[in-house]
């Protein structure tokens, strides 16, 4: 694989606009917050992750959703698209059809629920890497979602049976459980906002942020400075947002920026209630705090 080809930099884990009680797909509002991601500079992003509720939609939604995303971003942005199903043959069937419409790259986060052993790990991620190759190839590592960590073994095996392979998404936390998985050969982004000056230190390629989904200033500033500052301010940011609804409070700050969307979620997630937003309201427009500038910008 070209690496000439492969994802760099930072990435915002991308919202999915939804419209309704029932959370319907919004087409303009993908169209309008790939827009602002590109307006604010960022390398990539990554669609239908944890923060864009991929999980959650049909299949013939999440290939819809996908298609918008590739088609909105004109190529002004790397399209990385999660793929990540309950059975194997679901995340086979979304990764070659990420692959045949135009994605920079394939994400798979292993199935939860059950518990897996290594070998049917292996399995599972080598299957959607074939599906989609030879496009660059990602496993989503965050065991805090899938209920388990990916053995490294799992991963060191993928390196010798499936080409494509590109390298990893870690939001895992502490530092010490991203660590191990900092492969020679292999793209690292980090999740956990915090660990990202860390990361870079220890050779990772870059973020994929669930923060820059609304805040891509604070990511893109940690990412490009390497600052141990820049990290931290980052995540005092997050840590702010995380009480609310967290896919709901960045779509309403996303509205607040401008970018005309509602702040729609997929059931069983929920909407934000009249005194989160009243009090996220406050949050964000306080003059003495980290998001009020940003929004002024």
């Amino acid at each position: 694989m070209d690496s000439g080809h492969r994802v760099h930099g930072t990435l915002a884990a991308a919202v999915t606009p939804l419209t309704g009680a029932d959370g319907t797909i919004d087409g303009d509002g993908i169209g309008a917050v790939v827009d602002f991601y590109a307006q604010a500079g960022l390398d990539g992003i990554l669609a239908l992750g944890t923060t864009g509720e991929g999980i959650l939609l049909s299949l013939d939604e999440r290939r819809a959703a996908a298609d918008e995303f590739v088609t909105s971003a004109h190529h002004r942005l790397a399209v990385v698209v999660h793929c990540g199903a309950q059975t194997t043959h679901d995340t086979a069937v979304l990764a070659e059809h990420a692959a045949s419409h135009g994605a920079a790259g394939v994400a798979v986060i292993p199935p939860p629920y059950f518990a897996l052993d290594p070998g049917a790990i292996w399995r599972h991620l080598d299957t959607a890497a074939d599906a989609c190759a030879p496009l660059p190839f990602y496993v989503y590592e965050f065991a805090a979602r899938s209920g388990y960590a990916v053995p490294v073994e799992v991963v060191q095996r993928l390196q010798s049976t499936a080409p494509n392979l590109a390298g990893l998404k870690v939001s895992d936390s502490p530092f010490d459980r991203v660590k191990p998985y900092l492969i020679a050969g292999l793209d690292v982004f980090i999740g956990a906002e915090g660990l990202i000056s860390q990361g870079l230190e220890s050779g990772a390629a870059g973020a994929v942020s669930g923060l820059a989904a609304a805040l891509p200033e604070l990511t893109l500033e940690a990412v490009r400075s390497g600052s141990a500052e820049a990290s931290a301010r980052a995540a005092r940011v997050r840590s702010t947002i995380e009480p609310f609804p967290f896919q709901s409070a960045l779509k309403f700050i996303l509205q607040r920026r401008g970018v005309p969307i509602e702040d729609a979620v997929r059931p069983p997630l929920r909407t934000l209630d009249d005194e989160e937003r009243d009090a996220l309201r406050v949050l964000i427009d306080d003059p003495s705090g980290e998001i009020a500038p940003l929004l002024a910008a």
